[in-house]
């Protein structure tokens, strides 16, 4: 996109993109896509923000514009929970060399859970072709989210947790149990993932059940976005939760434990005046050939408990 041609001072650029994000602002198209849709100036100050880029984050244009993408607001991460808000940001990347990107990252929601999405990144240039700032066009990542028609969802309701909806215990060791099935005709493996937040009494203590239940359903949001189709979430009770993996060896299931671990401790509760970390330590485990549904499920809970022991927000695997 190109604006009228002005000198090349800082206030003239800052009138162009904002003469830029006026024309997105009152073009009904854009302003209506299913897809987010923001701009920032050079500064990476956003300036424009579409209804699509509130459906997806839940924050309201009267929330960010004017302020910094930087800003603690959508936090960017990679798959490893790293932030790219300083180092890697692709926007950031684009409005320096003017090179249009695609990625893959994670969003942090206005309620704090994680949201995998994929952005591109354009540049915006006056008549002279000086990038005044960028573009970004996200939306949520499909590949990575479990898409689930209303008949699946109706027939899992008697199958989910009340609360945070996952996969309730019963229905859980059912699955367990299938699985087994499975290893012994085809030999398919699977593993388990046991899991623990770190410090949730002191939560509870601290800030009431209320917080405590919505860093369940945060913790539940971000993990279950960002599952395998054929992987599982349950919730086991309390504050322990276990994950179903499905066709995974050794190696397999280490990365899949790493990151959800990464991706909950990039996570936030947003409370008056803080921010409320997360995380949680890990128990991971193959089933071998003589286990049955107990014997998994106890190893994996030991082995959740060697993190603790080790430090907390860890991933042991045996």
């Amino acid at each position: 996109m190109e604006v009228a041609e002005m000198n090349d001072n800082p206030s003239d650029q800052k009138v162009k993109i904002d003469q830029e994000s006026n024309i997105l602002k009152n073009n009904p198209w854009i302003e209506n896509l299913f897809e987010g849709v923001y701009t920032v100036d050079v500064d990476r100050k956003i300036l424009y923000w579409n209804q699509g880029a509130m459906t997806i984050t839940g924050y309201n244009s009267a929330d960010i514009i004017r302020r910094s993408c930087f800003d603690n607001i959508l936090d960017h991460v990679n798959e490893d929970g790293v932030g790219l808000c300083f180092d890697g940001c692709p926007l950031k990347a684009t409005i320096e060399d003017g090179v249009e990107r695609e990625a893959a990252v994670y969003l942090r929601h206005k309620s704090g859970h994680r949201v995998p999405v994929k952005v591109r990144t354009i540049p915006l240039r006056d008549r002279e072709q000086t990038i005044i700032g960028a573009l970004e066009l996200f939306t949520e990542n499909k590949d990575e989210v479990s898409i689930r028609n209303s008949l699946e969802n109706y027939k899992r309701q008697s199958n989910e947790d009340f609360l945070t909806k996952a996969s309730n215990r019963r229905y859980f060791l059912a699955m367990i149990e299938s699985k087994i099935r499975e290893f012994k005709i085809m030999g398919t493996p699977f593993g388990i993932a046991f899991l623990d937040i770190d410090n949730f009494k002191h939560v509870n203590d601290s800030f009431g059940h209320e917080v405590g239940d919505k860093v369940l359903k945060i913790l539940t949001e971000t993990i279950q976005s960002n599952l395998r189709k054929n992987d599982l979430l349950g919730r086991w009770g309390g504050e322990e939760f276990v994950i179903l993996f499905s066709d995974v060896d050794s190696d397999g299931l280490m990365i899949a434990s790493e990151k959800a671990r990464k991706l909950v401790a990039a996570s936030s509760l947003k409370l008056s005046d803080q921010y409320l970390n997360i995380t949680i330590s890990i128990g991971a485990t193959l089933f071998i050939e003589n286990d049955d549904c107990d014997s998994i499920v106890t190893r994996a809970d030991q082995l959740m408990y060697l993190s603790k022991r080790s430090g907390k927000n860890k991933v042991t695997i045996g």
